[in-house]
């Protein structure tokens, strides 16, 4: 059995090597391209970024890419497992200079002194050359967002980002293009098996659903950027792996007059679009949840399965009743998303069951939507409090609310004595802070290394004044309440 892939233009056909080895681990000690570096292992610095690229080679060809019908996406080659690579295109910082010119990110950052100690700057290079590629119209915001994934640790960013801007935004399309390879990669295998391991890659439902049936205690990975780390940190060997990625059901994207349908392996930066288009509120907790890298590579279904009590998306989509469609091989079945989270990462899933898609239901008139992260840092950091709230106001009062809350309970969860206690009430603030003294009832959280239970419920309590100001568009200072 073989993976075939092209690396920098050339053909990759790899055997008895183990799936749970990763993509960084490959480049760097199987192809002994040690330009890409290892920093953190589990997807923080962008040390290991590299860029994947997909879509026609010729220039000519189709696709919503660049100038030439590619697209050019940065990934954390830590999270990836070598089978994901299978029939991919794949391009390190050492595939960028063509002959004895360099790409113009490479030109900009050495004439401008951005590469510093030089550790980073690999990754810094290859995230660039991915945001030169794209056809993004190239301004501050877009730049910072580019660069989020990657940190250096000089601290010198100011000419990272003057290059960025020069190399992205002043040069012509130029740089690296890998040439048709003579042998193209051949249709990306189903099963790799090396080491006692099976890496399994069906392409639709049915195969899916067997492949778990036969397999029941299978790891299900689609973009790894959680379970990854048990092979990039914890170097676990995995008995068998059931990947996502290639299931053609599962990543297909709905926009429907009612509703967005993603599949569960549509990545957050496919998905971006469409949510941040109805719902910008749940667009820019999005953004937050990671960097390029982490939203080119996660998946909305990812999160959904994982379970977690401080899962980003999972407050949201339970506040605007969002449902699944499950499959197996016993046939398709739906639910709420609320009632998808049984206990601490213990869902509803049976024998044989995955996820399939999550429809959201749009907006509908009359109605607001706002979601507010609390963590330690803003950008790519571990939620304590996910507060997400949905509310329809009419004639100065509540019509209808639909709150839910992660990092307060065992699951995410919806704020139902907070529900009752603001339906009916005036649209005041004082209104909406008596309302949440009712989170008292809802939830009694824990105490752990990222917050107090008090703190907890204090924040959960204020999100509502900050809700309010948000709607009402009021700009004042918000009294601060400490914790003695």
């Amino acid at each position: 059995m073989t993976l075939e892939f092209h690396l920098n233009g050339r053909r990759q056909v790899v055997r008895d090597v183990p799936p749970n080895v990763t993509a960084l681990d490959y480049i760097r000690e199987h192809a002994r391209l040690t330009g890409t570096k290892e920093g953190c292992a589990e997807g923080d610095c962008g040390a290991c970024t590299v860029v994947l690229a997909t879509g026609p080679t010729d220039p000519a060809g189709p696709g919503d890419g660049p100038e030439d019908g590619r697209t050019f996406r940065a990934v954390n080659a830590c999270l990836l497992t070598l089978p994901h690579l299978n029939g991919a295109d794949v391009l390190t910082v050492e595939g960028l200079a063509d002959g004895d010119g360099l790409d113009p990110v490479q030109a900009a950052m050495a004439d401008g002194d951005g590469t510093q100690c030089g550790y980073c700057t690999p990754g810094f290079v290859m995230a660039l050359y991915a945001l030169r590629r794209g056809g993004e119209e190239i301004d501050p915001e877009t730049v910072h967002d580019a660069l989020a994934g990657n940190l250096c640790r000089c601290t010198g960013y100011r000419p990272i980002v003057d290059a960025a801007v020069k190399a992205c935004g002043e040069a012509g399309p130029g740089g690296y293009e890998a040439p048709p390879p003579a042998h193209a990669p051949a249709e990306a295998a189903e099963r790799y098996e090396a080491g006692g391991q099976a890496f399994l890659s069906p392409t639709n439902l049915a195969e899916m659903a067997e492949a778990l049936a036969e397999n029941p205690d299978a790891l299900i990975l689609a973009g790894g950027t959680d379970l990854g780390l048990l092979a990039s940190k914890e170097r676990r060997e995995l008995p068998v792996v059931i990947h996502t990625g290639r299931v053609a059901e599962l990543l297909e994207i709905r926009d429907e007059p009612d509703c967005l349908e993603f599949g569960a392996a549509v990545t957050y930066t496919d998905a971006l679009p469409l949510i941040e288009r109805d719902y910008p509120s749940f667009g820019t907790l999005i953004r937050r949840i990671g960097s390029r890298q982490i939203r080119n590579m996660g998946t909305i279904g990812g999160n959904i399965g994982n379970a977690s009590p401080i899962g980003d998306t999972l407050p949201c989509l339970i506040a605007l009743d969002a449902t699944l469609s499950l499959h197996s091989r016993d046939g398709p079945r739906e639910m709420p998303v609320e009632d998808f989270f049984l206990d601490y990462r213990k869902t509803d899933l049976g024998p044989g069951e995955f996820i399939r898609s999550v429809r959201i239901p749009k907006p509908r008139d009359g109605e607001a939507f706002r979601t507010y992260k609390i963590s330690k840092r803003y950008d790519q950091d571990i939620a304590s409090v996910i507060g997400a709230y949905r509310v329809a106001v009419a004639d100065g009062s509540v019509r209808e609310a639909r709150i839910a809350y992660g990092g307060m309970a065992a699951t995410p969860k919806r704020a139902r004595a907070c529900e009752a206690a603001l339906t009916g009430s005036a649209w005041r603030e004082d209104a909406l802070m008596e309302a949440a003294r009712a989170i008292d009832e809802d939830f009694e959280p824990l105490s752990d290394h990222r917050a107090s239970a008090a703190y907890r419920s204090m924040v959960a309590r204020n999100l509502f004044a900050r809700l309010w100001r948000d709607l009402s568009a009021v700009d004042e200072p918000i009294e601060v309440v400490t914790i003695r």
